[in-house]
């Protein structure tokens, strides 16, 4: 019996180390190639290990552009998940609170349009993002982004606010208490894990997002992914070194990010497997 579980033990032990092998495998080797020279990252017979930073200093140096990508993505996903997560949160409610069937209508026309591939959706947005002249700019990648999200922040919110009692709402009401007071004082502070969940979503979206930003900016508002694809068509070559350490530094704030809230990550995923 003891041996039994023992061997279950090892083997759950075994099956964690492969899952975190599998995942973590390909980051540490692009951190610890950020620290080697670039004769040594793809060289086969290549045993020993240089540690370097000369490859952070030429990113410095170099692609300065990185960096402001970097001031760029943080902006564009802050403004995008404020944006979402607020539209999310209140869409969410209204379809919680008031049953209507145009409503489930409409509830399974933003899941519909949640499937359409991004790029069917870019080539009728440009002319309209020209003639609105927000071509280039911050505000049309984070509203290009919170749009993308809010259908399925709506329907994550949606069951959070399900698993929240109606009569709370009425007892509020009741009392004197506005709508808006209603939302923002009695049930707000209730879905807040629902409304972390969705923001979860939305920084690791925008924070990695390639296509919208390729195709609607240019200069003033590039991403840090634009600036990474531009390190791999260099006309000089690719310097893999300063690549992977960008990379690096790319990752750091949206691995970090997700480690703290990985809790709320998981709450939000499995939300409506249970019933409070």
């Amino acid at each position: 019996m003891r041996a039994d579980r023992a061997a279950r033990h090892l083997g759950k032990a075994a099956a964690l180390a492969a899952i975190a092998l599998w995942s973590l495998g390909p980051i540490l080797m692009v951190v610890a190639a950020s620290f080697r020279p670039d004769r040594e990252i793809f060289d086969p017979g290549q045993h020993s290990f240089t540690l370097t930073f000369a490859n952070y200093g030429r990113l410095v140096s170099e692609w300065w552009l990185f960096f402001r990508g970097m001031a760029n993505s943080a902006l564009v996903t802050a403004g995008a998940t404020v944006l979402a997560t607020t539209a999310s949160a209140l869409a969410g409610y209204a379809y919680s609170r008031l049953r209507r069937r145009w409503m489930a209508a409409s509830a399974a026309g933003m899941v519909f349009i949640r499937l359409i591939p991004p790029i069917v959706l870019t080539l009728p947005l440009f002319p309209i993002v020209n003639w609105l002249h927000l071509a280039d700019t911050h505000l049309v990648l984070i509203l290009l982004y919170a749009t993308f999200f809010v259908s399925l922040g709506t329907v994550v919110m949606r069951t959070f606010f399900d698993q929240i009692p109606r009569e709370m709402d009425e007892a509020a009401l009741v009392d004197g208490a506005s709508a808006w007071q209603v939302i923002r004082l009695v049930v707000a502070p209730l879905a807040a894990q629902g409304m972390v969940a969705v923001a979860i979503f939305v920084v690791v979206f925008a924070w990695n997002e390639y296509l919208f930003a390729f195709i609607f900016t240019a200069n003033n508002a590039k991403t840090a992914p634009l600036v990474l694809a531009e390190m791999t068509g260099a006309i000089d070559g690719v310097e893999w070194g300063v690549l992977f350490a960008a990379t690096t530094l790319h990752l750091i704030p949206i691995l970090a990010f997700v480690i703290v809230a990985q809790r709320r990550l998981v709450d939000g995923l499995t939300a409506g497997a249970t019933k409070g």
